[in-house]
């Protein structure tokens, strides 16, 4: 499904690529997008983030990045 998802969206839909560079580089940025900043329907249509943020809030555990 991913696998579909990702064609259909980035590589089918923004060509053509000049180098393999441009195609990692539109391949980064859409993972970041899937994995953080998607709105999700199932969460109130929020990013996963924003929903994992609202629940370590929830628990008082203070999120320490590195």
């Amino acid at each position: 499904m991913i696998n579909r998802l990702f064609k259909g969206e980035v590589f089918h839909g923004y060509g053509p690529w000049r180098s393999f560079e441009a195609v990692d580089y539109s391949t980064l940025a859409w993972i970041d997008w899937l994995d953080n900043r998607r709105p999700l329907e199932t969460i109130e249509n929020i990013a996963p983030t924003e929903a994992g943020a609202n629940v370590y809030a929830a628990l008082g555990i203070e999120v320490m990045v590195a």
